[in-house]
């Protein structure tokens, strides 16, 4: 297969519409298509923090409802997804900023939107397990021991990463590094931790470089083994790009 795996998008619109023409996508139909049938994934966080998060989620939603994408959660769908179905909870690191975008929406757009996002956080996988095994996208990784597993203890690792308990200074978790023990021969596409370049190490890639944060979009190209980035348009906040213990 030929896929072309897009980070952490959080409402950049604008970059995520950039980095698709470069990689070749033409947007005539309204919505990024390639003509040589390739496909895109997306690492989760389509919202959040940046500027259109409802044209994101619109967007990523019409091209998976017509099989041109593959998406994944990650932590901040989740939490989305929690709020859409009526749980209560906080409405914060970002989530404010889509809120505030879908309160601007009449009835009848917010009754769009909302169907459209939940249905495709709830017939998606929370990780997907492509090319007969050889390639998974998970939003902040997956164990190679718990490929094929879906337990809570699995879906908390794949959406907030190997969490210590502890937090930083900030208040953001402390992860442990994964990928450094990483020996399985699957490649492993994740974002989730916003690094200033794309980290590959073993057979694993993070690929959230910090859109949001004015970093860069990247998608990972497969079978190329190859990344493509697009710089970000927000302000740089240097203090967000993270170490991982």
């Amino acid at each position: 297969m030929k896929i072309d795996i897009i980070g952490d998008i959080h409402g950049c619109f604008q970059e995520f519409e950039q980095l698709t023409k470069k990689l070749g996508y033409s947007w005539e139909s309204g919505l990024p298509v390639h003509p040589q049938d390739r496909l895109l994934g997306f690492v989760g966080d389509l919202t959040d923090r940046g500027p259109a998060s409802v044209l994101v989620m619109e967007t990523v939603h019409d091209l998976w409802e017509q099989n041109l994408a593959y998406y994944v959660p990650g932590n901040h769908c989740n939490k989305l997804y929690r709020m859409l179905l009526g749980n209560k909870v906080n409405i914060n690191n970002g989530l404010d900023t889509t809120v505030a975008e879908l309160n601007e929406l009449n009835n009848r757009d917010y009754k769009r939107v909302k169907k459209k996002f939940m249905t495709l956080y709830e017939q998606s996988p929370l990780y997907h397990i492509l090319d007969d095994g050889r390639l998974i996208i998970a939003h902040a990784g997956i164990r190679e021991c718990d490929i094929g597993k879906y337990n809570s203890k699995v879906k908390t690792f794949v959406l907030y990463g190997d969490i210590t308990g502890e937090t930083h200074p900030d208040g953001f978790p402390v992860r442990r590094d994964w990928a450094k023990t990483y020996y399985g021969k699957p490649w492993i596409i994740y974002g989730h931790t916003p690094t200033k370049e794309v980290r590959i190490i073993n057979h694993s890639a993070n690929i959230d470089t910090g859109a949001v944060f004015g970093g860069a979009l990247t998608a990972f190209r497969y079978p190329e083994k190859e990344t493509v980035s697009v710089p970000s348009s927000m302000p740089f906040t240097p203090e967000k790009f993270r170490r991982i213990e």
